[in-house]
């Protein structure tokens, strides 16, 4: 696929004949030394950064990267932690992060107590704390919902699925600590089930390609009776389960914590989809879907940038010429703009009849379309990954974002 905004990218290039003679071991040296060197210059730090910061409970990995740096996906290019440390690519709160350089370029270094230790006054009490407790990428305790369950799937698997057949005592709707039927779970490997309700239908917008259906979380429920129909019980409820939400074993999905933002393959390009949450703007912390999934070598991690723009319009002026009537203004108006303007058209022979007019001078414009200048929206990054599609959050946000707005690799 041929980037829109591939003329945003600065890249560089031998020319062939140039290095022909070369080894081939000295030409792969050369060329890996090259990308190295320009990937450490591209590292930006942001104005305002701190020389050192002390890592706090509720921070998480983007917001400390956005205190260092411009771009804080290219945490990766500067991190070097303490190698004698338990767990070097994990921050925790109470570690010191300190600003250095190395041969010119930005370093963000870790200090930490000996093994990973913390010093931590105890007093006695029944205490309840997680076994891992290093700081997320991202605010993952408010999205814990939409990081693991929306699902993407197809019609086949959604037609298969058991789905919800009716209520007790002719109820319409169940909510938590409520029962429902479940046409045909003979048989169970696990107690723990999921209602999901099937949803919009999601295609490429530009090959029409279809990507699958998403299917929103509705509820999560326990397996009281097998059977046809079976019996189960809302154990915990975003919305009341209606008739025809389909149920799938509970997934076992852990939530991303501790994942590098990263870019993706150079060159990288797709569109958003759909966007959850009913919304039709979307903004920071708004989860979209994009068309590109692990087929296009989409991971969890990677940063996308979103831009406006590269769509093509019709040029107003150059279609409704014939109605235009600048021809009646005094000379003085319309030279400045337009050059020297004779009733048999452009003049020709300016300043020599073999040489071509100024574009900015030549009477015909090139088409009646022209593209609009992309400009950037926002930063996504992918947290959860399909064949076809993937799932993104807006890390940051310049405007609101629309669906069918480009994501692209972000700049070298």
């Amino acid at each position: 696929m041929t980037p829109r905004y591939a003329g945003l990218h600065r890249r560089g290039s031998f020319a062939a004949s140039s290095v022909i003679w070369l080894r081939p071991a000295l030409v792969v040296l050369l060329t890996l030394l090259i990308v190295a060197s320009s990937a450490a210059q591209d590292v930006a730090l942001n104005p305002d950064h701190p020389k050192s910061y002390t890592v706090q409970s509720g921070d998480t990995l983007w917001d400390i990267a956005a205190r260092f740096l411009r771009e804080p996906w290219r945490w990766p290019d500067v991190w070097r932690a303490n190698p004698g440390v338990r767990n070097p690519n994990r921050i925790y709160p109470g570690d010191v992060l300190t600003l250095t350089y190395e041969n010119g370029q930005p370093r963000i270094r870790s200090q930490r107590t000996p093994a990973g230790m913390r010093v931590v006054k105890l007093t006695p009490r029944v205490r309840v704390t997680e076994l891992d407790q290093a700081i997320p990428t991202i605010p993952v305790n408010e999205l814990a919902p939409f990081l693991t369950r929306p699902v993407v799937t197809d019609s086949k698997r959604i037609d298969d699925a058991p789905y919800v057949v009716g209520f007790p005592e002719r109820h319409l709707l169940a909510g938590t600590g409520s029962r429902f039927f479940v046409r045909s779970i003979m048989e169970a490997s696990t107690a723990r089930y999921d209602v999901l309700r099937p949803g919009q239908e999601l295609r490429d917008p530009d090959t029409k390609e279809k990507l699958g259906y998403l299917a929103t979380f509705v509820a999560g429920a326990e397996l009281e009776r097998t059977g046809d129909p079976a019996v189960l019980v809302v154990t915990e409820s975003q919305i009341e389960v209606e008739t025809g939400d389909r149920v799938r074993p509970s997934s076992d999905d852990a939530v991303i914590r501790s994942f590098m933002p990263r870019r993706p393959p150079r060159g990288t390009e797709g569109k958003i989809i759909a966007v959850l949450g009913g919304v039709s703007q979307i903004g920071q912390y708004d989860v979209v879907v994009i068309n590109r999934g692990e087929r296009e070598g989409i991971e969890v991690g990677h940063v996308f940038e979103v831009f406006k723009g590269g769509t093509e319009e019709r040029d107003q002026v150059r279609t409704r010429r014939a109605g235009w009537n600048w021809r009646n203004e005094s000379p003085a108006d319309y030279t400045f703009w337009y050059g020297d303007w004779e009733p048999t058209g452009w003049r020709r022979d300016w300043p020599d009849s073999n040489e071509p007019l100024p574009l900015h001078r030549r009477a015909e414009r090139p088409s009646t379309t022209y593209i609009v200048p992309a400009s950037m929206s926002g930063v996504m990054m992918v947290f959860k990954t399909f064949p076809k599609v993937s799932f993104g959050l807006i890390m940051a946000a310049t405007r609101p974002m629309h669906v069918e707005e480009t994501v692209a690799a972000p700049l070298d």
